[in-house]
């Protein structure tokens, strides 16, 4: 059982191809997924940079608090452009969103720190971030429901290109990690190395515009009569499936940005060499871009519903055992092993979400349903998981806490599906 499209027919649309579909929806998933990437991988040498306190702790709280800040606007973000996509169409809401993204990511690369001009380099920071966050608040709504509405019954598999994208740039940025902390001193790295990553950034940016600028508006939005209180319609008609959104969501941004977390993690708690980490980690953005496709196209022929309980419960059992493991063995041999089967397990959760919340919205609210509850989710526990990690660890001196939180996210998320398929009958 579906939610109910609102379908009705306009005139004859012209039609993007598949393919243009699927590169112009995830290349600003990969450029917003890129630098969310890359700050959390550089966070240690940002902290030093921006933010020095005399205490590597405090700073490195300061800077991953900073990076917490931007999810504040993602709420924002969803109500704003997720309800202007809703009313003027996805390829305006897709366009708009890439233009704040480069603009917050050209503000990092170029901002002098805090040696240069005080209390200035982070409060740019700080509203460089906020741009971005506002950006993503309507990016992964927008590009979701752009895909899903290209190909109605083929939604996991378009769907999951989404995920897919999110593997290619954490690829991307783990070798980015790998490639300057192993060749660079520690030295060049404060000077300038951490800012390559971010100059490559640029580039995406007006070739995502260009190729968004081009495409057709997504077909099955383009022949209903839009509403104008999108907003309004979606608290008022879909508050359960605003719920279950959120609570099906927090399991797949809680288990995405520990990965995020990793390369701080394995270097500090650890005390693991960041290119080892950084290398391990190159093992889930290749699982995440390899996997998704397959299990979005599985999600369409077996249901969404009984493939991410099955990995929700195995993440559940096994993430304990595993950190375990990795505090007990902190080798690179045993990163890579846990690495391997976090980012299995974690691909199998996540690809199948875009394409089940495009199915509990109706198409006329369906962005800024997607928007709210994704960035809802995200914003309360994904974005300050970092954040919250670093400070459950120094406080509590347990190595193991990630695992903790991660476990209440499996259960969170595991019920939401349970009255998922119990009350609106999807598999």
């Amino acid at each position: 059982m579906h939610a109910p499209s609102g379908f009705q027919s306009l005139s004859p649309v012209a039609v993007t191809p598949p393919w243009r579909a699927v590169v112009s929806a995830s290349i600003g998933n990969a450029l917003e997924w890129f630098d969310l990437v890359v700050y959390g991988f550089f966070a240690a040498t940002i902290s030093k940079l921006f933010f020095p306190t005399g205490d590597d702790t405090v700073s490195l709280l300061l800077t991953l608090g900073t990076f917490g800040v931007s999810f504040f606007m993602r709420p924002l973000g969803a109500v704003l452009i997720g309800a202007y996509a809703d009313r003027s169409g996805r390829k305006a809401a897709l366009t708009l969103s890439i233009v704040l993204m480069f603009t917050g990511t050209l503000l990092i690369a170029i901002v002098p720190t805090y040696g240069s001009i005080g209390l200035l380099a982070p409060a740019v920071l700080v509203v460089a971030r906020m741009i971005q966050g506002l950006s993503a608040g309507g990016e992964f709504g927008s590009a979701t429901a752009f895909l899903a509405e290209h190909a109605p019954h083929r939604r996991g598999f378009f769907s999951s290109w989404q995920v897919a994208s999110q593997g290619l740039t954490t690829l991307l940025a783990a070798g980015f990690g790998a490639v300057l902390t192993s060749t660079l001193s520690a030295e060049q790295m404060a000077a300038w190395g951490w800012r390559i990553p971010f100059i490559f950034g640029l580039v995406i940016g007006p070739v995502a515009y260009y190729i968004r600028r081009n495409v057709d508006e997504s077909p099955e939005f383009a022949q209903i009569q839009a509403t104008t209180t999108p907003l309004r319609d979606t608290f008022r008609d879909q508050k359960e499936r605003l719920l279950l959104a959120i609570g099906i969501v927090i399991l797949g941004t809680v288990a995405t940005y520990l990965v995020l977390f990793m390369p701080t993690y394995g270097v500090k708690q650890l005390g693991v060499p960041a290119s080892v980490v950084f290398t391990a980690t190159l093992m889930v953005g290749l699982i995440q871009m390899l996997l998704a496709p397959f299990i979005g196209h599985l999600s369409d022929t077996v249901g969404r519903v009984r493939i991410m309980l099955t990995a929700a419960v195995l993440l559940l059992v096994l993430i304990y055992p595993m950190f375990a493991l990795l505090v007990a063995r902190p080798s690179f041999g045993t990163l890579l092993l846990v690495e391997i089967v976090f980012g299995f397990l974690m691909t199998a959760y996540f690809a199948p979400v875009p394409a089940l919340l495009s199915e509990l919205f109706p198409t006329q609210t369906r962005t800024t349903g997607l928007s709210l509850s994704y960035n809802t989710a995200v914003t309360i526990f994904g974005g300050f998981a970092p954040f919250i990690l670093t400070w459950l660890i120094s406080v509590t001196h347990d190595k193991l806490s990630p695992s903790y939180y991660l476990i209440f996210a499996a259960i969170v998320s595991i019920v939401a599906l349970l009255f998922t398929r119990s009350r609106l009958g999807f598999k």
